[in-house]
Order: C-alpha cells, then sequence, then structure tokens
C-alpha cells in the first residue's frame, strides 16, 4: 500500500497550536495521511521516552513512521575516525526507529570532498560493505536502510549511484529524492517518460522487487549550477518536479512506496495533494 506523510511538523501544525510531535499522528490521521518522517537533521533531540510514546501514537493512528538519520554522515570521508561517527550515527538511528516501531531509515551517503568523483564513490561502496556487515553484527537486517539520492554536484548520489550501493546488501533499498534528482538533471524531469527511464533503470540493475520497496521524497526546489539551493512549495510554478507524471508511474510499475513531502512549511498539505492526484489517477 502507498504511504503519503511529511517530514517533520508543517507551519499549519504550529499554527493550529500543536507544539510537540506527540500530536502529529493523530494529527495526520485527521487529514488523511498515514505516513510521517522524523528526522534526526542535526542530532538525537528526543528521549527514549518520547520516541516511544511518539511510536505508539503512530500505531494506535494507522501511521507509519521512518527515520531519517544526522544530516552530517559521510561514509566518503577518508578520515577513519569520522567514518566510524557516521556508523554510530546510522546505528543510533536504527535503535530509535526500532523504539518507534519503524522500518525504514533514510541517510545521505557522502561528499567528494577533494577526492575525484570515482575515489570517492570507491570509498563509498567500501565503506557501505563494512556498514552492512555493522548492521548484521547489531541484528538490524530486518530494517530498511535507505541510501538517498543526493542534489549537490558534488554530494555523491546519482540514483545510478545509489542503485549501485544498494546491490551490497538485500535491506538496502534506494530513497528516491525526485526533487534532488531533477536539481542534478537540471530541471529535465518533466514526463512520465523520465520517471518512468528512472525505475526501468533501477529494475534492471537491482531487481523489481527491491525497486517496488523504494522510499521516496518529493518537493519541488530551486536549483542552479551546482544543485540544490532551497526546498520550496507547491504553489512555485518555476521549479519543478511536478508529482503528476510521477504518480502515472508508481502506477504503471505497481510500486508502493512511501510518498514523503519535504515542501517547505507545507509539507502536510503538499502531501495531502500528492496522496489526491495518486487516488485519481
Amino acid at each position: 500500500m502507498t504511504k503519503f506523510g511529511p517530514s517533520g511538523n508543517g507551519d499549519l501544525f504550529y499554527d493550529q497550536g500543536f507544539k510537540s510531535s506527540i500530536d502529529a499522528p493523530s494529527w495526520l490521521k485527521n487529514r488523511g495521511l498515514n505516513a510521517y518522517e522524523y528526522s534526526f537533521s542535526r542530532g538525537f533531540n528526543i528521549s527514549e521516552f518520547l520516541a516511544s510514546s511518539l511510536g505508539k501514537k503512530c500505531i494506535e493512528n494507522g501511521v507509519e513512521i521512518s527515520v531519517h538519520a544526522p544530516y552530517y554522515i559521510n561514509l566518503a570521508n577518508p578520515d577513519e575516525a569520522m567514518i566510524e561517527k557516521s556508523f554510530n550515527y546510522i546505528i543510533t538511528s536504527l535503535k530509535y526507529l526500532k523504539i518507534m516501531g519503524g522500518k525504514r531509515l533514510v541517510f545521505h551517503p557522502g561528499t567528494c570532498g577533494k577526492m575525484s568523483r570515482d575515489e570517492a564513490f570507491l570509498l563509498l561502496k567500501s565503506n557501505m560493505i563494512k556498514l552492512k556487515e555493522l548492521i548484521e553484527k547489531e541484528g538490524f537486517t530486518d530494517f530498511i536502510i535507505c541510501p538517498e539520492t543526493m542534489g549537490k554536484s558534488m554530494q555523491l548520489g546519482t540514483y545510478q549511484e545509489v542503485a549501485e550501493i544498494c546491490k551490497i546488501a538485500p535491506f538496502f533499498v534506494p530513497a528516491l529524492d525526485f526533487g534532488h534528482i531533477n536539481c542534478i538533471l537540471q530541471g529535465k524531469l518533466k514526463t512520465q517518460k523520465d520517471f518512468d527511464e528512472i525505475f526501468k533503470y533501477l529494475i534492471s540493475e537491482i531487481g523489481e522487487e527491491k525497486t517496488k520497496k523504494v522510499h521516496i521524497h518529493f518537493s519541488k526546489i530551486m536549483y542552479g549550477d551546482k544543485g540544490e539551493i532551497k526546498h520550496l512549495t507547491f504553489e512555485d510554478d518555476e521549479y519543478g518536479p511536478e508529482f503528476e507524471p510521477l504518480a502515472k508511474s508508481l502506477k504503471k510499475y505497481e510500486i508502493e512506496p512511501f510518498v514523503i513531502c519535504e515542501s517547505r512549511g507545507t509539507q502536510a498539505e503538499d502531501a495531502n495533494a500528492m496522496k489526491e492526484i495518486f487516488e485519481n489517477i
């Protein structure tokens, strides 16, 4: 079943007087949404007790929770001490995810830094193999762990690169951020055919079963020559992508993903808009 929801809490949630993410699951249920992504963007800012309480609220309201690991993970860092920190961020995120009762973890793979892209990607692949072994050792193999496509030219994470590292373990599944992909492609993600090409590529590289489980982030994003600049809302008519051609592609390939909206402040309203578009196709 395809699920729709926001990343975090938008302006409307707070404008209506809500202050805590504990209130988010029932608020989302009342809006007809059934997914919620909790982000540890700047660190682990929630106690285990509150994480457990949030997870229980999600279960009570039929909302499935996913987690975004801290943004400063970089598995292409040549400093081994920093790699260990990145591993710890991922394992700690998985521990919180387990407490919350969720199954999906999203993380940013890495950046090129001062290396060539080829050198950085080889290092990333090597560390993804180590991460696989660590996840097996820690007993998290029943979780879906999603390296994300990235939106800046110096970041690792084209959809081709993400597909390649997802071959390393059965529990690595792509997180496709179509706003990011559109930034890297400089606005060329326009038609259903454009989205079809991405799914055809994934099916050929990682198989149909894994492709059907992809995690999706969607928002319109302003971009420049070097890629992503800032997230926008669905009101923007200058930058893309549009959701309808993606929705048609999802239906065509019978993909049933999490679709998480990352619009700037209107993520719940725009998640509702996507759900309506999807259901009307």
